[in-house]
């Protein structure tokens, strides 16, 4: 009996918890999105719209449309594809907020095999 009590306590408070996600504020604004790749640190800054981010990464400097599907999840198609893996569209998912940054996975829209994380933090409105 005792056993089923904590374990009916434990399911109630882990549910009642959700991570927090106020999405709207990041829909505009000027962004940070660091990463590492093999051992280097790579930075990249963007600014976004409610239309269009353009991004600067490494001196140059790129361009997308920007479509929210909803609060927390938006579709990124670049505007001057040079590739062909670069006429996909990018899907993001923002799955926490907190303060001025965002966690968030993406992908290439179709591909939930190869999804990735980062986190991106807001520079200023």
């Amino acid at each position: 009996m005792r056993i089923f009590l904590t374990l009916a306590v434990f399911i109630f408070l882990s549910s009642c918890y959700t991570n927090e996600r106020s999405c709207d504020q990041f829909h505009t604004g000027t962004f940070e999105f660091n990463t590492i790749v093999g051992d280097k640190m790579l930075r990249s800054t963007f600014k976004r719209d409610e239309l269009y981010e353009v991004e600067t990464f490494e001196g140059k400097i790129d361009s997308a449309r920007i479509r929210w599907i909803n609060p927390c999840e938006c579709i990124l198609t670049k505007l001057h594809p040079t590739s062909n893996q670069d006429k996909r569209p990018l899907s993001i998912k923002i799955l926490t907020t907190k303060n001025n940054q965002y966690e968030f996975e993406y992908s290439l829209v179709g591909d939930n095999k190869n999804k990735k994380r980062g986190t991106v933090t807001k520079l200023n409105n």
